[in-house]
């Protein structure tokens, strides 16, 4: 049996699902060293709340700590309308999240659109994200 062949589109599909899965559930869970493990280590991150862009883990790392230390905390978050992309060794996650947080002493929800790019790690297995960008969910256009 030849193990050097290609993982199944859809086997391939589940494991980058899984993955962000595992991303959202240590976010949702405020599980900071499990999600930061989610990332690889030169993961850039675009976010609409920050100015700039962060080129690191570590730089994000550095940054969600110090909201932590201001009383940052994730209460919870849930992803709708999962997509994925399969682009070689990269995968493209999309999708809505529902975040419940708690920032300068209020409870706050928010509704965000969000794309995470996967790096495939290892054949046949292991996806890291690589890029993370978080954008505010659209106002509805009106309908005329």
């Amino acid at each position: 049996m030849d193990r050097t062949q290609p993982t199944p589109p859809d086997s391939t599909h589940r494991q980058v699902l899984a993955a962000a899965e595992a991303l959202v559930a240590a976010f949702a869970g405020n599980q900071t060293d499990a999600y930061f493990a989610a990332f690889s280590e030169d993961a850039t991150f675009v976010f609409h709340t920050t100015p700039e862009v962060l080129e690191n883990r570590a730089a994000y790392r550095q940054l969600w700590d110090s909201w932590q230390r201001e009383g940052f905390r994730v209460l919870g978050c849930q992803s709708r309308n999962p997509r994925v992309s399969l682009q070689g060794d990269v995968a493209i996650f999309t999708h809505d999240v529902a975040t419940h947080l708690r920032l300068n002493g209020q409870e706050i929800e928010s509704l965000e659109r969000e794309t995470i790019v996967f790096r495939q790690t290892a054949p046949n297995g292991g996806w890291l994200a690589c890029h993370e960008h978080l954008s505010p969910m659209p106002e509805p256009q009106p309908q005329g």
